[in-house]
């Protein structure tokens, strides 16, 4: 990098989510100096009450939120670029990951270390920190008692959901940034307290390579700094946390692991249901849902309410007649949105990198398309339980659904190109694993081959949990910086 400037550092960590988050503070926390820097803006709670939910959405998504993956359906992918990272726009869900999952997770990886007794206790430590609560109904959110009421008269299992929120007053904005600061994201959590112990946060820095010697050391990273101009970080160890498509972009851009990083992107697909209901509802009314449905998570699906939005709901409906939607907004206030959550078996790749941006691919499978019929006729009948009169199904092209013969016959004829799948949860395409096993990173989060390299974000989780992963992120990421400074 001819005419860069030079900025000497400690420890350098990359990105500001869930995992960068937890290792900026912990590395501050003992004793070292500390710098991260982040692609996206830095905005405060004052900056997100001000904006629009679309300013939002322009302002603190990657993409505008639009990120394609290409493929057979094509899938919207959704992330944030931000200080904090997706922690801002998520909805704070803090789930634990079972003991069944990380043995399998062991015996897949040949790593053992991560088991519930470790990974348990640092979600322990987590859940105290950020204050999580069981967030029952309260104010609003009729369309979760509803979904509620109709596990329980089929006898389905459905639970309250897990919240790191403190005093939520229920403004029904968590994907585009918490306006009333109840939220405990990164933003407002894990990085003031980094910052309370010395450490350094920079915004607007694009991060373009790893620099290392070919043999096994990184000595920094090459930026672009936020007036544009080349800045060259020198830094004694690196943490990357750039995100689930970013950290094996940046790999691959650096030319480590390039045939490995992003091989396999692990997934939760979202169908997205439009209900309509004889009796107002006022979904508007409450936070992003307070009753998740939970009878079928042993095949990888979850049901919950995904409060209406203008914006979400216009998404939901882009593709449809106009004469329809304009009919659908008028009975806005009858309308629930509601999303299918599925733990599919195909993967999504990095198929290249051009211009330094990645274009990215998946295979989803026979058995991801029969389960994501499967899922969606269990979804219609329990909405329709909850007293549905009407459903859109998440194929723009086909008509309303009234009876669970409706969506019978609907799933007996929907192809699988017909589906119109998002995704907001990637996973595991820079898994901790054996390096014969497929794994890129070992057990400290180190690229296999590097000493002073870490990754915890995402990307290292050896598959997807099929829960909410922000609280097993940030686990694993507790888990390698304290191996790390273990070990120096």
């Amino acid at each position: 990098m001819s005419g860069a400037a030079d900025v000497d550092c400690d420890v350098l960590v990359v990105g500001s989510g869930a995992g960068g988050s937890v290792a900026a503070r912990e590395l501050a926390a003992a004793g070292r100096e500390v710098t991260v820097l982040e692609e996206g803006p830095r905005v405060s709670t004052e900056d997100l009450a001000a904006a629009a939910p679309a300013e939002s959405m322009r302002r603190l998504y990657r993409n505008g939120g639009a990120t394609a993956i290409l493929g057979t359906p094509p899938i919207a992918y959704g992330e944030a670029c931000v200080v904090g990272g997706t922690t801002v726009v998520n909805g704070g869900l803090l789930w634990q990951p079972s003991a069944a999952l990380l043995d399998r997770w062991a015996t897949l990886s040949g790593y053992g270390g991560y088991r519930d007794d470790v990974v348990g206790a640092h979600f322990a430590r987590v859940r105290k920190r950020l204050g999580m609560i069981v967030q029952e109904h309260g104010d609003g959110n009729a369309d979760s008692r509803l979904l509620a009421q109709a596990a329980a008269s089929l006898g389905w299992r459905w639970q309250h959901p897990q919240r790191v929120v403190r005093g939520c007053r229920h403004r029904n904005q968590c994907a585009t940034g918490c306006p009333s600061g109840a939220k405990q994201s990164m933003a407002l959590s894990y990085l003031p307290d980094a910052e309370a112990l010395g450490a350094v946060i920079e915004p607007g820095v694009r991060v373009e390579r790893i620099l290392h010697d070919g043999g096994g050391t990184a000595l920094g990273v090459a930026a672009t700094g936020p007036d544009g101009r080349p800045v060259r970080y020198r830094a004694r160890t690196v943490f990357v946390a750039a995100g689930p498509v970013g950290t094996p972009t940046l790999l691959r851009r650096s030319g480590i692991h390039r045939r490995a990083a992003g091989r396999r992107l692990a997934l939760h697909l979202n169908l997205r249901t439009v209900a309509r209901f004889p009796r107002a509802v006022d979904a508007t009314r409450g936070t992003m849902f307070t009753a998740q449905v939970q009878e079928h998570s042993a095949l990888g699906v979850l049901v919950m309410p995904s409060n209406v939005t203008p914006g979400g709901l216009g998404a939901a409906l882009a593709g449809r007649d106009p004469g329809q939607v304009a009919a659908l907004l008028a009975a806005r206030a009858h309308l629930g949105m509601f999303t299918t959550q599925v733990r599919v078996q195909g993967t999504a790749r990095i198929s290249a990198v051009l211009g330094g941006s990645p274009l990215l691919r998946h295979g989803l499978t026979g058995a991801d398309h029969d389960l994501m019929r499967l899922a969606f006729r269990r979804t219609a009948r329990l909405l329709f339980a909850a007293g549905a009169v009407e459903l859109l199904p998440p194929t723009s092209s086909a008509p309303p659904l009234r009876s669970e013969a409706d969506a019978a016959e609907y799933c007996a004829r929907v192809r699988p190109g017909d589906w119109e799948p998002v995704s907001v949860h990637g996973m595991a395409s820079c898994p901790m694993a054996l390096p014969e096993r497929g794994g890129v990173v070992d057990d400290r989060g180190r690229p296999h081959g590097f000493t002073n390299l870490h990754l915890c974000d995402a990307s290292v989780l050896p598959g997807a949990p099929g829960i909410s992963p922000q609280g097993t992120i940030m686990s694993y990421a507790h888990e390698i910086v304290a191996r790390h400074l273990e070990s120096t």
